[in-house]
């Protein structure tokens, strides 16, 4: 079984191109936003792997995890604070607000009840246990000729 993310933006060359503020607003380009969002440390132990994930300022009730189709989902939310106008203006935002996902194939063979995730400090750390494939195909038995 493999872990294979289904997107990485991290061998995207242009992302730091974008990221210039002569380009303007990150709200012209949404998928520079995920690209900063949802850092993940992949690690692959004998019997199972482990994923890492970053959700800092994210609360655990805002935080989905789903499984169909062999794909695991993370799902998470976070809301914008309200202004006050009494308060100031904002001269700079850098936080994000909003929704981001991120989907690992782990097999078709991995259930919801094999899945283990804790949440702490910001910190999402899901333990993912490898699992033979099973084969589509039954292996081909040779007869001998005599």
């Amino acid at each position: 079984m493999f872990m294979i993310p289904r997107r990485n933006h991290d061998l995207d060359l242009l992302d730091d191109v974008f990221d210039d503020p002569f380009w303007g607003s990150h709200h012209s380009f949404p998928r520079l936003e995920e690209t900063h969002l949802m850092k993940t440390d992949i690690k692959e132990l004998k019997d199972k792997f482990e994923i890492t994930m970053d959700l800092p300022g994210y609360e655990k009730e805002n935080i989905e995890m789903s499984i169909e189709d062999g794909y695991l989902t993370v799902h998470a939310k976070t809301e914008n604070e309200k202004e006050n106008k009494d308060d100031g203006k904002f001269v700079r935002k850098e936080r994000f607000y909003g929704e981001c996902s991120r989907s690992f194939y782990v097999g078709e063979d991995v259930t919801e009840s094999d899945i283990k995730a804790s949440f702490k400090n910001g910190t999402l750390k899901i333990d993912v246990p490898k699992k033979e494939e099973k084969k589509a195909l039954p292996e081909k038995k040779y007869i001998t000729i005599e």
